[in-house]
Parts: C-alpha cells; structure tokens; sequence
C-alpha cells in the first residue's frame, strides 16, 4: 500500500498561493473570506456571491429544488432591479429570462462566466494589490517570525 505523504502549508504560504490563480482563492475558505471582504470594500460582493450560488446550483439534485433554486437566483442576481443584480448583457439575461421558467442545471453557466471572467480581469488582480491582502501576507509573516524568534 503506497504511503500518503501529507505536507502542511503555513498560513503564508497559503495566503501567498492564492495569488497564483482566481481558482487557488475561491477553492481556499480563508482565501475566499478574504476575497469577500475585499469585494465588500468595493461594493462589487454580489459577483462573488453570484458565483457561489451557481456552483451550489449545479450540484443540486431534485427536480423542485432546480427550480426553485434557480427562481431564488434569478431574482435576487440577474431580474432587473434585483437587490444583488450582477452586470452581464442584455442577451445573456434575455435568455436566462426566457428559459427560468423550465431551468436546466446549466441555465446559469453563460452568466457564472462573464462574472467569473469580471472577477478574474477585474477583481482578482485589485485583491492582490489591496491592503487587505498585503496585511494577510505581512501578519502571517510576522506570526511565523515570532514562532521560530520567541523574543519579537
């Protein structure tokens, strides 16, 4: 039987490996915490949001659950006026509003990637940049300093 081999990441190295991809970040709940935070600073949160409900969304099994799951989404994301309306075009929305009413497991996937292609462009490169994430980086290397200095 062949040995697992587990290796533990320090929280600076996890936090410095969300910089790699959009995809290392919203896999990590620290790293999406944290993204969150930084798009609630900028008032952009329902992107993020909006792509979370979609990936809870396509692992959804039941028949009544799909619709109603997805007339919860259409309404609070993507209906005009929608309390977390996301910004996609006219065509996408057009056809999400014409098939809402029978949705399929894919019905949100053109709109899930304009965001996630918005947030990846956008967002992401900002997060990286941001004080928010730079602090994440600086404490973290501070906390690991004085576990190995005991005297900082």
């Amino acid at each position: 039987m062949p040995v697992k081999c587990c290796f533990y990441r320090s929280p600076t190295t996890e936090a410095m490996a969300w910089s790699e991809n959009m995809d290392t970040l919203l896999a990590n709940e620290a790293g999406l915490d944290a993204f969150r935070t930084f798009l609630k600073s900028e008032f952009s949160e329902e992107n993020v949001e909006f792509w979370l409900a979609c990936e809870d969304f396509k692992k959804t099994e039941s028949a009544e659950k799909i619709a109603s799951k997805a007339k919860m989404i259409y309404s609070e994301f993507i209906e005009a006026d929608a309390p977390k309306e996301i910004n996609i075009d006219f065509s996408t929305r057009d056809l999400i509003s014409k098939n809402i009413a029978e949705p399929t497991l894919k019905c949100f996937d053109e709109a899930q990637k304009l965001i996630y292609c918005l947030m990846a462009k956008d967002s992401f490169p900002r997060f990286l940049k941001s004080e928010i994430y730079k602090k994440l980086i600086n404490n973290h290397q501070v906390e690991n300093h004085k576990k190995w200095l005991p005297f900082l």
